[in-house]
């Protein structure tokens, strides 16, 4: 998970040097924190994985909560870019809704570190979704189009748009964080063993999608 480098045009040689060694710093962060989760973390770490000093490292970012929120950002701008090539693949409105709703939770399975990080308090700080708001009105606004396009082709219920929205993001994101908090969900559960985490997701997004159809 490399932070990708988009110089522009009139950046100076200095500006293009930070910028390396800034998204050298993430780079690292993202790969300690993808195995160890962010208490692996620490600004001594950083600096011996790209071989510069804890003090520079601080240049670049203030404190660990700086560094997180890029690793959020980051983290958000590709479930965005997921939902996105859902999207590309076209189709029937009730179909493209239930593939993206999938992109979302297999987003949440293989990244589950920086989905709980995204979305759950710590001891420090509290619930990150609204620091990147851009990205969280950017999904909500391309749900809400998905949805208003269902109703106004017949095959989805007239009911706020809005509202809707956030009652299907709140049953993905119920899933997608059992999924990443338990291990093994649902096999680890008593009674479970047998069930296929497939058919519970599939399940699931067919039940949010019944709850939006006429």
């Amino acid at each position: 998970m490399s932070a990708d480098i988009a110089f522009e045009d009139d950046d100076t040689p200095a500006d293009r040097r930070r910028r390396k060694v800034r998204d050298a710093i993430i780079d690292a962060a993202e790969s300690i924190f993808t195995s160890e989760g962010e208490e692996g973390i620490s600004m001594r770490r950083l600096a011996e994985a790209i071989d510069y000093s804890p003090a520079a490292i601080y240049k670049y970012f203030a404190s660990k909560d700086d560094l997180f929120t890029a690793i959020r950002e980051m983290f958000f701008e590709r479930l965005l870019a997921r939902i996105h090539e859902a999207m590309e693949e076209g189709g029937e409105t009730a179909p493209l809704c239930a593939r993206c709703m999938r992109a979302y939770i297999e987003t949440g399975m293989e990244e589950p570190n920086h989905y709980m990080m995204a979305f759950s308090p710590s001891t420090t700080s509290k619930p990150h979704v609204h620091e990147e708001k851009e990205v969280a009105f950017e999904a909500e606004a391309m749900l809400v189009k998905m949805i208003e396009q269902g109703q106004q082709e017949g095959v989805f219920r007239k009911v706020d748009a809005h509202v809707a929205s956030k009652s299907v993001w709140a049953s993905l994101h119920g899933l997608t964080m059992l999924i990443v908090c338990i291990d093994d969900f649902p096999h680890a559960m008593p009674g479970s063993e047998h069930i296929d985490r497939e058919a519970v997701i599939d399940l699931h997004a067919d039940m949010i999608m019944r709850g939006l159809m006429n």
